[in-house]
């Protein structure tokens, strides 16, 4: 059985002892727009902040450190590293905005095989982020050496 419709919104929950830090990097340093969320008082406190398109990326423990090398960024230690990756129109101006609001690079802005420039920066709350800006349409991607769907591709 499966779902009649896909999900509608992929929200990630980032559960942080340092909320003001955290809304201050997402919501005003990445300007991520903030809509209206249910908290009650005190220390209940939650931000929903909108993220663009959201999709999931599966990677193989193989792939994630083949990206790791491509990024020039160490390798996660458990295998299982959760990491955001953000689409950005300049990920030199945003691995700047993030360094100057108290991030540290963990890997500079490099171009990939894959025709995007890449970024990691250590984000609030032990989360990494990439940073990664398209330099070509996912049209022209598709005909290019390399990619295809998981099915389409040679085993």
């Amino acid at each position: 059985m499966e779902l009649s419709e896909p999900p509608r919104q992929l929200r990630l929950i980032i559960e942080t002892d340092d909320f003001d830090s955290a809304l201050h990097f997402y919501r005003d340093v990445l300007g991520m727009p903030e809509q209206p969320a249910f908290a009650t008082r005190g220390d209940d406190r939650v931000a929903i902040l909108h993220a663009g398109l959201a999709t999931i990326e599966l990677a193989t423990p193989t792939h994630a450190r083949a990206i790791d090398a491509i990024e020039n960024a160490p390798t996660s230690e458990s295998g299982t590293a959760l990491r955001i990756a953000l689409e950005v129109t300049d990920t030199t101006g945003a691995v700047a905005a993030a360094e100057a609001s108290g991030a540290s690079v963990i890997a500079p802005p490099v171009e990939t095989p894959f025709r995007t420039i890449n970024a990691r920066v250590q984000g609030p709350a032990g989360w990494q982020i990439t940073f990664f800006q398209e330099l070509e349409t996912l049209e022209v991607r598709t005909t290019r050496k390399g990619f295809a769907a998981d099915a389409d591709r040679p085993r």
